[in-house]
């Protein structure tokens, strides 16, 4: 599989089309898994890094049901197509930058990878769109189940799955939705909800997970801990805040239509307008107004504009996104032009006689 392929495509969870996918990007679970015969990925040698590769991959292609899944050596990849592989979801920073025998397998419709060598020797993770949190852990399980069949998992009676991190310990999991709070930024009540969060065991973190910056007003929400939880428990705690946090945002969007509707329909149409303009425009400021135009679309703000069109765009804008499509590496001024012509493809009209990209 040639990676410009999959930069042509939109995966399944990026097309806004799941339960309250206003806010609601993606939901994501992820387990951590280690293999009982090796020892963790930091203290293991290149040759064992390479033997539990071997053995999860032999694992992915003894399953018949997974004839549709791509594994790759990371370790292989060029730094164009890791970084292209992290924009995508579809693998970790920390994957992309470890050293040694390392790899990834992916579902080619994107709704799940499994990573091997990162922080732990499996990171097996789930995407949905929307606020799809049960299925995509019924959907793990399977997954996990399928893997267990021809691996040995290091597992404690007392302490549960064993992981690299201690935080980690107990069930592997964490819970993960990624949702669009622009509102709540422009009402100043984010760092409330956050610090609420906080008080019962509820990690924010940004576009790119942990230790990612805050962009284009997105927040992941996970839980902290696992050890003394089972997964349900986990999964349950995200299922019940996340709609607490919907309904903030919704009442801050009320706020802003009922309090402020001209400014607030201005700012979005400034917003738009420079999209829709500009000659160069960088990664920050495309997230920065992609995020105002989102907005703007579900509010009705702004009209002939598909939501799926603007997720797309939120990924397909990213550095290594537009040199996958372009076909060839290009310098930061060189892409700060190309996204501006990208986004002007995607978002203004098309010409008469001409296909809508929309």
């Amino acid at each position: 599989m040639k990676l410009e392929e999959l930069a042509e495509k939109c995966g399944e969870w990026l097309r806004g089309s799941g339960p309250e996918s206003d806010i609601v990007i993606s939901s994501r679970i992820r387990l951590a898994r280690n293999l009982a015969e090796y020892p963790f990925v930091r203290r293991a040698s290149d040759d064992e890094k390479a033997a539990i590769s071997k053995a999860v991959r032999r694992q992915i292609e003894a399953e018949p049901s997974w004839n549709d899944l791509v594994f790759l050596d990371v370790d292989r990849l060029n730094e164009l197509d890791r970084q292209f592989l992290v924009e995508r979801q579809l693998m970790s920073r920390e994957l992309a930058e470890n050293e040694g025998v390392r790899g990834v397998a992916i579902d080619l419709n994107e709704q799940f990878s499994v990573m091997v060598n990162e922080e732990d020797h499996l990171r097996i993770q789930v995407m949905r769109s929307g606020l799809d949190v049960m299925e995509a852990w019924e959907r793990i399980s399977q997954i996990d189940d399928l893997l267990e069949k021809g691996l040995n998992y290091a597992f404690h009676d007392r302490l549960g799955y064993l992981t690299a991190c201690p935080t980690n310990v107990g069930t592997g999991l964490r819970v993960s939705v990624m949702l669009h709070l622009p509102a709540l930024v422009i009402t100043r009540e984010i760092e409330k909800v956050f610090r609420s969060l906080q008080k019962i065991n509820v990690a924010v973190r940004g576009l790119y997970g942990e230790g990612s910056q805050f962009m284009g007003d997105f927040y992941q929400v996970s839980n902290q801990i696992t050890l003394g939880r089972s997964e349900l428990e986990l999964v349950d705690t995200v299922s019940q805040v996340v709609p607490r946090i919907i309904q903030y945002e919704r009442k801050a969007r009320e706020f802003l239509v009922n309090e402020s509707e001209q400014d607030l329909h201005d700012d979005v149409s400034r917003a738009f307008g420079i999209l829709c303009t500009a000659k160069k425009i960088s990664s920050e400021e495309t997230l920065h107004y992609l995020s105002k135009v989102r907005m703007g679309v579900n509010l009705g703000l702004i009209r002939d504009v598909k939501m799926g069109t603007i997720n797309k765009l939120f990924v397909h804008t990213q550095p290594a996104h537009l040199q996958k499509l372009r076909g060839h590496a290009m310098s930061v001024a060189d892409r700060n032009i190309e996204r501006a012509n990208y986004l002007q493809q995607h978002l203004l009209p098309p010409a008469p006689g001409s296909s809508s990209n929309n």
